[in-house]
């Protein structure tokens, strides 16, 4: 990233911390969103017996996004 060392948004001074901070709950949140995606799922199965396939594509993309990021910087980092 080519970030400058500080930059100034809303009249605050943003620093590293804050974009590591800004990474790590971006990297949270995603996480959270795809258990509660395969809940939901597991939910809607298990109880409804029904197979929420848009549920399912959820939860299967970030694990496809996760894991292919995962790779790419492990091969070229």
């Amino acid at each position: 990233m080519n970030f400058p060392m500080v930059c100034r948004i809303f009249g605050i001074n943003v620093d590293e911390r804050f974009m590591e901070h800004r990474r790590r709950s971006t990297s949270l949140a995603g996480i959270i969103t795809a258990l509660v995606a395969v809940g939901i799922f597991e939910y809607r199965l298990l109880h409804d017996h029904i197979w929420s396939w848009d549920v399912l594509a959820v939860a299967i993309t970030f694990a496809v996004i996760k894991l292919s990021m995962m790779a790419w910087y492990r091969f070229t980092d």
